[in-house]
C-alpha cells in the first residue's frame, strides 16, 4: 500500500503531481477537523505551508507520522522539539525564496524613494515641465546607508544587491558572518546600526529574543527619517511602538510585510496610517518561488523510503 500524505495547503501541481504517483496523496487543510483527523490517525507524511500548525496536540492524534515536510523556509509554525520527540522528521526549503523576497524588498525602496507617473496623454511643455519638477526625487539609494539585520541567506543577498547599487552597507548578526557573505557590508553594533542607517531592513529567526526586536527604546535611537522594511517576522516589530513612532516622525516609513497577528483584525495599531505600509505577507510569492518551494516533496519521499533527507531541519 501506498502511505497517506496529507497536503495541507497549496503546492505547484507539477510536485503534487509527482507525489501522487508515489503516495496516496489526499489535500485536506487543518481547518477541516470533521475530514482532517481521521486522516491524520494514519498519516505517515505531510505538507504544510505556513498557517498549518505542528504541535504536540497535533502529533498525539498522527500515531504514524514519520515526517513532516514545510514548503518553505521559516518553521515558526512547527514544534521542532515536539517532532523530536516523537521522532517525527521536519524537512523544509531553506534558500527556496531568497531571490523573491530580495527582489520585493527592493520593489519596496523603490516604491518608497522613486516616485513615478505615467502619462495616457500628451502634455504641453508647460504640464511636462510641471511634471518633471514634482517627481525629483529627494533621496537615491546610492546615497543613503543600509543597515541589515540578520545577514543570513536572504540578508547576505539584500547586502550583495545593495553594493551592486552603490550603497554603503552595515549589518548586525548574532553569530560571526564570514567575510565572503558580507558583500563589503560592515559588521556594527546593534545601537550604531540604528543610528546611522537611513534604511532598516530585517532578516532575523524566530527565536523568542527577537520579539520586539524593534521596540520604542530602539525606535528612539533611529534617524528622524528613517524606512525600516520588515519581512522576516512579524512579532519582531513592537506594532504599538510603531505607531507611536509614525504619528511623531512624519517623515519615517515603515512597510511591513509580516504581522503579527496574521491576518491582523481592525485593532491593528498601523492600520490608518499614510507613513505605514502594509502588504499582506507576499516577499516570497512568486510562481518561481511557490515551485521552489513545493519541491520539498522530494525530501518527505526520501524519508518516507529511510533516505537521509537533503533539508532537515
Amino acid at each position: 500500500m501506498k502511505p497517506l500524505v496529507i497536503q495541507t495547503e497549496h503546492l505547484d501541481p507539477e510536485a503534487a503531481a509527482w507525489l501522487a504517483e508515489r503516495a496516496e496523496l489526499v489535500v485536506c487543510p487543518s481547518e477541516d477537523r470533521d475530514r482532517f483527523l481521521p486522516l491524520l490517525a494514519r498519516a505517515e507524511g505531510m505538507v504544510i505551508r505556513t498557517y498549518t500548525r505542528v504541535d504536540s496536540a497535533l502529533l498525539e492524534r498522527a500515531p504514524r507520522l514519520r515526517v513532516v515536510a514545510r514548503a518553505g523556509v521559516g518553521l515558526d509554525n512547527v514544534d521542532l522539539d515536539a517532532c523530536r520527540a516523537r521522532a517525527v522528521t521536519v524537512v523544509s526549503t531553506p534558500d527556496a525564496n531568497t531571490r523573491a523576497v530580495v527582489e520585493f524588498v527592493f520593489t519596496l525602496l523603490f516604491d518608497a524613494l522613486r516616485a513615478r507617473r505615467y502619462l495616457q496623454a500628451p502634455l504641453d511643455v508647460r504640464a511636462w515641465k510641471e511634471a518633471r519638477e514634482q517627481l525629483i526625487a529627494p533621496r537615491q539609494l546610492s546615497t543613503l546607508t543600509l543597515g541589515i539585520v540578520g545577514l543570513g541567506r536572504i540578508g547576505s543577498e539584500v547586502a550583495r544587491a545593495g553594493a551592486a547599487l552603490g550603497m554603503r552597507t552595515l549589518y548586525h548578526d548574532v553569530v560571526e558572518v564570514p567575510e565572503f557573505r558580507r558583500f563589503g557590508a560592515v559588521p556594527v553594533g546593534f545601537e550604531q546600526l540604528l543610528a546611522e542607517a537611513d534604511i532598516i531592513t530585517l532578516h532575523v529567526d524566530s527565536r523568542p529574543t527577537n520579539r520586539h526586536l524593534i521596540g520604542g527604546p530602539q525606535l528612539g535611537r533611529c534617524k528622524p527619517d528613517v524606512i525600516f522594511v520588515n519581512t522576516s517576522r512579524g512579532f519582531v516589530v513592537d506594532a504599538a511602538a510603531m505607531g507611536e513612532f509614525l504619528r511623531s516622525h512624519p517623515h519615517a516609513l515603515a512597510i511591513l510585510d509580516v504581522h503579527d497577528p496574521e491576518p491582523f483584525d481592525a485593532s491593528y495599531p498601523l492600520l490608518g496610517l499614510a507613513s505605514a505600509r502594509l502588504t499582506p505577507h507576499i516577499a516570497a510569492a512568486t510562481a518561481t518561488a511557490h515551485r521552489n518551494m513545493s519541491w520539498v516533496v522530494r525530501d518527505l519521499w526520501r524519508v518516507l523510503n529511510d533516505e537521509p533527507p537533503l533539508h532537515p531541519a
